[in-house]
This record gives structure tokens, C-alpha cells and sequence, in this order.
């Protein structure tokens, strides 16, 4: 099963604990939140670097050399 960590500061005293039911779920549903976030940063990350390159590919299409589009988009 799962555990945590209790950490008495003032002792340093350090416990390791089962975490109950509750905690595990929370875990649980901490963890989903945490991955569809991430999935969604993944997915914005990715429609940027798409759209940068899809820029690129436009300017260069109009006559502008790697250095001006570099220049331009850097």
C-alpha cells in the first residue's frame, strides 16, 4: 500500500504512514487532473511549433531567404 511521510520539524522525527482510502483516491484523482493538464500543455506546445513551421514554409514561399525568416520568427 501506499505511504507517506510525517516530518516533525521541531524533532526532526520522521514517521512513514499507510495513507487511508481517502488519501488514495485523492491521489488518484490528482494524478488524472495532473495528466489531462499535461496532455493539454503537450497539445498547445504542439499546435506552436506547427504554426511557427507552417510560418516558415509561407515566408520562405514568398522569396525570403533562411536568414530573414530566422530574423523574422527567431
Amino acid at each position: 500500500m501506499a505511504t507517506k511521510l510525517i516530518v516533525n520539524c521541531a524533532t526532526g522525527e520522521t514517521t512513514e504512514v499507510e495513507l487511508t482510502a481517502e488519501e488514495v483516491a485523492q491521489r488518484e484523482v490528482d494524478a488524472a487532473a495532473f495528466a489531462t493538464a499535461e496532455s493539454a500543455r503537450q497539445s498547445e506546445a504542439d499546435a506552436k511549433a506547427a504554426a511557427k513551421v507552417s510560418a516558415q514554409a509561407k515566408l520562405k514561399a514568398l522569396g525570403l531567404s533562411d536568414a530573414e525568416v530566422e530574423a523574422l520568427v527567431g
